[in-house]
């Protein structure tokens, strides 16, 4: 009698570079997008966010400051700078497979303080479109359904690594012991 698991299990060694395909494919450039809104003018633009940066990621705190970004603190500047280099830099990680797991767990944590960003800071709890709803037949939800789907595709590298084509591999491989002969 033959296993009914066994095609599952030889899909298993592609699930985690698939799962980085399509991440590269549908997400990549949407972070990368969202990410140079953020960066300041000129060449240390990544070390002086623009005011958008600011509006983005602390909405009601910059409302509160009037619009002055040298009114944020050094921590507010802070976040908003490793925010902006972890919206470049997490997702080119997920994709080449470079510290997969790392990086995939750190994309699940940014897309989860986007969220409360979107709910919280910009009022998206208050507008049904925005939160989503499950199981109400309407996909469209940002919150709830969309980056729920976000955050599945993340685990599959998340939890199994880059896969054969990461470079994970080719890191880890040159780095890794010599095996012991007795």
């Amino acid at each position: 009698m033959t296993d009914p698991t066994q095609p599952l299990s030889r899909l298993s060694p592609a699930l985690p570079v698939l799962a980085r395909f399509l991440f590269a494919a549908v997400l990549l450039t949407y972070f990368w997008s969202s990410a140079l809104t953020k960066l300041g003018d000129g060449i240390f633009g990544f070390l002086h966010p623009s005011a958008g940066a600011y509006g983005q990621i602390f909405p009601r705190a910059f409302e509160a400051a009037g619009y002055d970004a040298a009114q944020m603190s050094w921590l507010q500047w802070l976040i908003v700078v490793a925010g902006t280099w972890a919206e470049f830099l997490l997702p080119l990680m997920v994709v080449l497979g470079l510290l997969t797991r790392l990086a995939s767990f750190g994309m699940i944590g940014f897309i989860a303080v986007q969220s409360l960003t979107d709910l919280y800071g910009h009022g998206g709890i208050a507008h049904a479109a925005t939160l989503g709803a499950w199981f109400d037949r309407m996909p469209a939800g940002v919150v709830l359904d969309q980056r729920a789907l976000w955050v599945f595709l993340l685990l599959v590298p998340g939890l199994m690594g880059g896969g054969a084509l990461a470079l994970d591999r080719l890191v880890f491989r040159a780095t890794s012991p010599a095996p012991v002969t007795p």
